[in-house]
């Protein structure tokens, strides 16, 4: 009987390329984004004035600084991790290392269940939609529109929105799994083949021992009359 990961197990993604391959894109790609995450967020520490984003009065009817230093600080932090998470991922999939994939992997299992949390909460509280939507500034476009629609349109398409991005991450979860997958099962065929090679080598005796060979009978000697 097939197991269900049996089932599912496939060494090629996107329809084209290899799990590794398909692994590797996915982690340069994080690393390039967390990159200019990073490059924004140095910017914003080398000169806060001009990033910093601040609601006036007339907006919000507070002051609030929503990103002052610490906050800087501790996404700057996040983002190297994630560098560090992406290269580690990527390099485990080039150099056929498993243990390097299993930090991406967790990441991604982390970021799904945070979008699956954000997903039932819109369920369970529906209002939540339109009173998000009417604590963005006046200049956010169509603002109003969006404010005129019945809320439970604004439901429905926040759903399907969200329902699409978790068919995506779980496709990208299932590469990165195959991609472990295929990674570890390889090396452990190596280290099988490796051992009983040697111990084939080992525990077989000699060919001369194995296969005995009976003693050549000397000729009868020869009997003169």
């Amino acid at each position: 009987m097939i197991s269900p990961w049996d089932r599912w197990y496939s060494t090629s993604c996107c329809l084209c390329c290899h799990v590794r391959t398909g692994t590797i894109i996915l982690g340069i790609w994080y690393m390039l984004i967390n990159a200019v995450v990073l490059l924004i967020l140095l910017s914003a520490l080398n000169d806060p004035v001009q990033y910093r984003y601040h609601l006036t009065s007339s907006e919000l009817g507070t002051d609030i600084d929503v990103m002052d230093d610490a906050n800087i600080c501790i996404a700057t932090a996040i983002s190297l991790l994630m560098i560090l998470i992406c290269g580690m991922a990527t390099y485990g999939a080039y150099k056929q290392h498993a243990a390097w994939i299993i930090p991406f992997f967790c990441y991604q299992i982390f970021d799904f269940a945070l979008n699956t949390l954000v997903a039932i909460s819109v369920v369970v509280y529906p209002n939540t939609v339109q009173d998000y939507i009417q604590q963005l500034p006046g200049t956010f476009p169509y603002k109003e529109d969006i404010m005129s629609t019945n809320n439970m349109c604004l439901v429905f398409a926040v759903l399907l929105f969200i329902g699409c991005i978790l068919s995506f991450k779980a496709y990208l979860i299932g590469c990165v799994w195959n991609c472990y997958r295929y990674v570890s099962g390889r090396g452990t065929t190596e280290v099988l083949v490796y051992v009983t090679t040697n111990d084939t080598t080992v525990l077989l005796p000699p060919y001369e021992e194995a296969v005995a060979i009976p003693p050549k009978e000397p000729p009868p000697r020869y009997m003169e009359a």
